[in-house]
């Protein structure tokens, strides 16, 4: 459960820093916040994976 809410919370870190950067016009930003967000999304899909998995084999 840890590393979904560590997820979650990147996913959002990324939304803010994405915010930022489009408040200030700041390209660098912009595209970090998308990269974190990005990983975060794979991260959270590979979650549901394992928990599809796990939830089968119950």
């Amino acid at each position: 459960m840890n590393d979904k809410a560590e997820n979650k919370a990147e996913e959002l870190k990324g939304r803010a820093k994405e915010a930022v950067g489009n408040a200030t016009d700041n390209e660098q930003w912009q595209a970090e916040g998308k990269a974190e967000q990005g990983k975060s999304n794979l991260k959270q899909a590979a979650d549901k994976v394992k928990d599809a998995i796990k939830g089968a084999s119950d």
